[in-house]
């Protein structure tokens, strides 16, 4: 019975159709045969006249430009209109970005946690591959590369700490002189201070950080309530690290099935081609990070210079902030520098610094990351201030390699198949496919 009904309709549906395809044919044909210069079904004699201007009476009106759809359309200048059409699509762009990124605010628990374990899997899927390659279970190898790795990062931070706190009251002794050191300059150099001056702006100084104590008590208190956030963000990063090195394939797999047909093929070399520039750039990231740790790290034991492993593991975490990172980091060396051995060895320090930046900047990361991941300085720094103003310091860890990732991603969709990097040497493949 229903069976029948929708036979029917369908038959209906057909038939309307073809009747629609028919008359569509037939006043094609007519439109040609008129073209032709044949006679037409209508007598001309029969046609109204069609009252006749001149140019000047019609002007410019009358001449529609082919993106108008109307005639008061075509009153309204060419340039006018392609700049309303692309405002009110950068507005709708604009508000949707502007959703996002409140709903990204609202979920930041879940979505920081997540993009973390995003850069640590990209970090730990070639040991993972090297494990599968040499027949070890899947599970197995992925949880003895995470907890190999969680290992040497916990033992890295206790030797830092423990280093600083062994170091700390050599170091304030060190501070308390140069301080003095610092007065005396005041005093007897160029700016020729005298001990009023000097004392109204250290009154001036307490004075700020009385009045926000309050303020700084709260932060710290505001802080302190979130423990219990950052522990079960740092549990869902050890959790999604786990499956995206053990099943990245599969739910990168799941997550393309739900694209439209037309559509997968595209999408999935785009996004194979974005997990490749991911892990080149992470790996190349610690590369150069470690690098540059080294050799500052090396100057700071030459000179004598005290928390000379701290320093370092300092400037190896600073490199993963490009250009920001490594500069704060090594600021913090030179200070040090000038409070434990004076001006002149904090100027060669600084030196040191500035010539590890250059050598990474101009030679390292152009050699190992390669073109594919390489971005220009001025998207780098914009980036890092997007990200450091929407994210804070996840932000500005997370917003270059974000950029790395899209670049290449939106490159592909758009232009197609790309040659692989000849400096990246990376399989395309998502982490345990």
């Amino acid at each position: 019975m229903h069976l029948s009904r929708f036979e029917k309709l369908r038959a209906r549906l057909r038939r309307a159709y073809e009747s629609g395809r028919a008359s569509v044919k037939t006043a094609r044909g007519r439109e040609h045969r008129g073209n032709d210069g044949s006679a037409s079904d209508a007598p001309p004699a029969a046609l109204p006249a069609a009252p006749v201007a001149s140019a000047a009476e019609t002007g410019a009106a009358t001449e529609i430009h082919p993106s108008t759809s109307s005639r008061d359309d075509a009153d309204v200048p060419h340039g006018l209109r392609i700049a309303a059409a692309w405002a009110w699509r950068l507005g709708v762009l604009g508000v949707v970005g502007w959703a996002l990124i409140e709903v990204i605010g609202t979920i930041r628990i879940v979505v920081i946690p997540l993009a973390v374990a995003l850069l640590l899997s990209a970090l730990l899927a070639p040991a993972v591959g090297w494990l599968l390659r040499i027949r070890f279970p899947r599970s197995l190898a992925t949880g003895l590369v995470l907890v190999t790795g969680l290992g040497a990062v916990i033992g890295t931070l206790t030797l830092v700490v423990n280093e600083f706190i062994a170091g700390v009251p050599a170091l304030s002794k060190d501070a308390t002189k140069g301080v003095r050191q610092i007065q005396d300059w005041l005093k007897t150099g160029p700016l020729h201070l005298s001990d009023g001056q000097l004392n109204q702006y250290i009154d001036q100084g307490q004075k700020w950080v009385d009045e926000n104590t309050q303020a700084l008590t709260s932060g710290a208190l505001s802080t302190a309530t979130t423990v219990f956030e950052v522990l079960t963000g740092t549990l869902l990063v050890l959790f999604a690290t786990f499956f995206f090195l053990r099943d990245g394939g599969r739910i990168w797999g799941f997550l393309v099935r739900l694209l439209p047909f037309a559509a997968r093929l595209r999408v999935d070399e785009a996004g194979r081609a974005s997990w490749a520039t991911l892990v080149a750039y992470v790996r190349a990231t610690v590369l150069v990070a470690f690098i540059d740790a080294v050799g500052i790290g090396i100057f700071l034991v030459i000179f004598d210079i005290p928390f000379a492993f701290p320093l370092a593991a300092l400037v190896f975490l600073g490199a993963f902030i490009p250009i920001v990172g490594a500069t704060l980091s090594g600021a913090v060396a030179v200070l040090v520098a000038l409070v434990d051995s004076g001006w002149v060895t904090a100027l060669i320090i600084l030196g040191v610094v500035v010539g590890v930046q250059q050598v990474e900047g101009h030679i390292l990361q152009p050699l190992i990351m390669g073109r594919a991941v390489a971005l220009h300085p001025l998207a780098v720094v914009i980036a890092i201030t997007a990200g450091v103003v929407l994210a804070g310091i996840v932000g500005a860890l997370v917003s270059v390699p974000l950029m790395a990732v899209l670049n290449t991603g939106i490159r592909r969709l758009a232009h197609g198949p790309m040659p692989p990097p000849e400096a990246v040497v990376v399989a395309a493949e998502p982490p345990g496919r």
